[in-house]
Order: C-alpha cells, then sequence, then structure tokens
C-alpha cells in the first residue's frame, strides 16, 4: 500500500490506518475531519487533523494522495521536503511544475549539475516526475471465462475451462469459472506428480486450465481436474530382459564348444599326472 500510495478524500479509515505513522484513532479523525470541512485541498491541511504531529505527517505524507488540489506534487509520491527542490527544476527549465508533469520529456534537459541533492533523491524525484501515480505492482491479468458458461446449470461433465485460483487449502484448491460457485482441484487432481502440498501446484490469484469431472446440481458441488490436461508425468519402464544377450543385437550367437567326453581311468590318469610331485 506504501507503495502505491492510498487517495486522501475517498480513502475510508480502515485502509488509512495501514499509512505509515497513521494509527487508528488518526485514521478515524481523517475521515471525521473530512467529514465535517469536505475533502483536503491540500496535504499541508493534514497538520489541522487532531493527533496528527510533524513526526507523522513526516512519516505519512508522501504516501497520501490528492488530486485535483492545489499543489500539483499533492498527486505524486513527491514528499512534500522536495517541493522545493522541484520548484528549483522547474525554474531552471522555464516552466511551471504543472506543465513538467503533463510534459515529462522536458525532464531530458535537465542539467544535474545545478543542483545538490544527492544522486538517489535527485534520480527518484525525476522519476516520479516522469510519471506520476505509477503503480508498481505487476499488471492484473483477468481469466478469459468462456462465454457459454455463465450459471451452474452451463457447466458439464469433460468441458475445459479458465478460471483463477481463489483459496489454496490442504485437501487441494478452488477455482473460479465464472459461475458464482467456485470448483474444487483435489490435490490428487493438480498434477501429474505426487505432491504433498497443493502449494507445490497452484497459488492463489494464478490462472489455470480445468476439465470438469462433474458438476453436482443438488449439492451445488462441482469437481475440476488439471491433472487431465496435463502429459504424463513419465514413461512406463520396459520389461528387462532375465538375461541380457551378449552380443550385439542382430547378430548370431555363438554355439557353446562340446568338451570331449573322456573315461574315468583316463580322468585318474589326468588327475595323477596334474599332481605328481616332482
Amino acid at each position: 500500500m506504501n507503495k502505491v500510495g492510498v487517495d486522501l478524500n475517498t480513502s475510508s479509515w480502515t485502509l488509512l490506518r495501514y499509512v505509515a505513522g497513521i494509527t487508528e484513532r488518526m485514521a478515524l479523525n481523517i475521515v471525521q475531519f473530512r467529514d465535517e470541512n469536505g475533502r483536503f485541498t491540500s496535504r499541508a491541511q493534514l497538520k489541522k487533523v487532531a493527533g496528527v504531529g510533524a513526526k507523522t505527517f513526516e512519516q505519512a505524507a508522501g504516501f497520501l494522495r490528492i488530486r485535483g488540489g492545489t499543489q500539483p506534487l499533492d498527486s505524486t509520491a513527491v514528499h512534500p521536503e522536495s517541493y522545493e527542490l522541484v520548484e528549483q527544476i522547474a525554474a531552471t527549465l522555464g516552466a511551471p511544475v504543472e506543465q513538467i508533469i503533463a510534459n515529462p520529456q522536458l525532464l531530458d534537459h535537465v542539467d544535474r549539475s545545478k543542483f545538490a541533492a544527492g544522486a538517489f533523491t535527485f534520480n527518484d524525484i525525476l522519476e516520479e516526475l516522469r510519471k506520476p501515480g505509477r503503480d508498481p505492482r505487476d499488471a492484473f491479468v483477468a481469466p478469459v471465462f468462456h462465454e457459454g458458461v455463465r450459471e451452474f446449470a452451463d457447466v458439464q461433465p469433460d468441458m475445459v475451462l479458465e478460471g483463477v485460483v481463489t483459496n489454496v487449502t490442504k485437501f487441494g484448491a478452488f477455482v473460479d469459472i465464472g459461475v458464482h460457485q467456485d470448483g474444487l482441484v483435489h490435490i490428487s487432481e493438480l498434477s501429474n506428480r505426487y505432491i504433498k502440498d497443493p502449494n507445490e501446484a497452484v497459488k492463489a490469484g494464478q490462472i489455470v486450465k480445468v476439465k470438469v469431472l462433474s458438476a453436482d446440481l443438488v449439492t451445488k458441488r462441482i469437481a475440476l481436474s488439471m491433472k487431465a490436461l496435463m502429459a504424463p508425468s513419465g514413461r512406463p519402464v520396459e520389461a528387462i530382459p532375465k538375461h541380457r544377450p551378449s552380443v550385439p543385437v542382430g547378430k548370431p550367437r555363438p554355439k557353446p564348444q562340446s568338451l570331449p567326453s573322456l573315461s574315468l581311468d583316463e580322468k585318474l590318469a589326468a588327475l595323477s599326472t596334474r599332481w605328481k610331485v616332482q
């Protein structure tokens, strides 16, 4: 939230309390001040809110946005402490701050050697002025729901649908397929390999393709599968022959040589010759 910023005139107290330096009591006071005095026209007015001191203002001001106020920099992430520096930049360019924000290409002509600000601070200010109110979050990609599937009754077995994971539990993941009733992908249907934890396969917010296994209109339960759309995890192991051939495939196996048959007397004579003492 502190990276994105919070609109001071439209945010609820429950959202404002998460801004750096703002407590729950201060957030309630900000909303009360806004209700009694109308919308904020500048960040400086925040100092008039009960409980908001100089330290709180220093911590929170850069994260609070005011659009259409008296100070154009209040709609950016530039902190009030750096407003004077921005005014100096505008003066060297011969253009008002509003014009610089509207035409950020003017910043290409800034001579940095004329300013004593640190390199990091100066670069951050230029980056913000080039793209004021930039959102550092990843671009949101929405799932493409099937046009013909809008109600529970439209869901039929064997359909392949796109959806988004809404919740991951120990036993599987729930997927929104656009029919106001999330379907369940059981842990056994999440992957074509063995997994102990569904978080190994999916995460909340992930867009996935699923196949409908069943849709029970009475119990309002939809069973889905991701594994059914995956290739097998591996080829089956081929049977290994009990005796591997000792010769290359295609070569005739040599026949074992037959030993000459000896009589008992010949065998005894051969043994006596072998063990004869020299």
